[in-house]
């Protein structure tokens, strides 16, 4: 092959930035964006985004440059993703803050309630329970980030861990502030409701990890690769038969279960807005799924099986 030609043009302005010559026409667009990074050294490649066209999906580090619709003279786009956070530490930061803050409450902190001793810690078991069940949830997703999570996207915008922040540190410490408070009532069923409401908990929990470890298991050795997902001799992935993201349909069951455990208005909205994030998430990788697989099982849905 005869060596190639890369223009980029900014994706505004269309004023070219830089002219690459006698560029290997194998070369994957990540080695494209390392050439442009030594150009501009402050665009490291995780904040670049590199188009064929300027309002089109950013290309794959993987992509061949000879395999796209080019000619001898290749024209991309490139666009500033802004400074970027690697999405490991986006996690540690996101689910360490509703551990710690849970704990504020839990443990009756005279300037969180401002009253005196007697209310320094509960009288309902279901309260003491509720915690180590909260707990168990972060530092399990804790460990996932660390030892079971493996990203396709190395990294997120850095603006967005306000926002995400906001979110999982805001609605830990309005549940918290309700299930700890010395007025709180335990659920009207009594034991028979909480019992019924922990075996489901940790059901969802071990199924949740399930799916992860299964997803994880799909990209070893560091592939990029996509795959289809199915299910393995684990019962708990069996879920893969009817939905296309049982992590999510996992997490959601969790989040229930804990509103079934506390009967608390707060988490039954948390949990709410949760199945309605999550069924977002799971319709665009349904979607995603679909397109890039031929043979992706028709009868999967996104989230619940059957139905949605």
């Amino acid at each position: 092959f005869v060596s190639s030609q890369v223009e980029i043009l900014d994706w505004e302005t269309k004023k070219q930035l830089c002219f690459l010559d006698k560029v290997e026409p194998s070369a994957t667009i990540r080695e494209i964006r390392l050439m442009f990074h030594k150009l501009y050294p402050r665009w490291y490649p995780a904040r670049q985004s590199i188009k064929l066209d300027p309002k089109g999906k950013s290309l794959r580090d993987e992509e061949i440059l000879q395999h796209l619709p080019v000619g001898t003279t290749a024209t991309l786009y490139f666009k500033d993703l802004g400074p970027q956070i690697g999405w490991t530490t986006v996690f540690l930061i996101e689910y360490t803050g509703p551990l710690f803050i849970y704990f504020l409450f839990y443990f009756r902190i005279t300037f969180v309630y401002g009253l005196d001793e007697r209310f320094t810690s509960s009288p309902h078991p279901v309260v003491n329970l509720a915690c180590i069940c909260h707990s168990f949830h972060y530092i399990k997703r804790l460990i996932e980030t660390v030892f079971v999570h493996r990203f396709s996207r190395g990294t997120m915008p850095l603006r967005n861990i306000v926002k995400n922040c906001l979110y999982y540190w805001g609605f830990a410490a309005w549940l918290a502030y309700y299930i700890n408070h010395p007025l709180y009532t335990p659920p009207s069923y009594g034991k028979k409701q909480i019992n019924f409401a922990v075996i489901m908990f940790l059901l969802c929990e071990a199924g949740n990890f399930s799916i992860h470890v299964a997803l994880s298991d799909l990209r070893r050795n560091g592939s990029k690769t996509r795959k289809i997902p199915y299910p393995t001799k684990n019962p708990f992935t069996w879920l893969f038969f009817f939905v296309s993201c049982p992590n999510y349909t996992y997490e959601v069951g969790t989040w229930i279960s804990f509103t079934i455990m506390t009967q608390c208005v707060p988490v039954g909205l948390f949990t709410l807005l949760c199945f309605i994030q999550m069924t977002i998430w799971a319709k665009d990788k349904h979607c995603t799924y679909l397109r890039e697989f031929k043979d992706y099982p028709s009868h999967r849905m996104p989230i619940i099986p059957f139905l949605l």
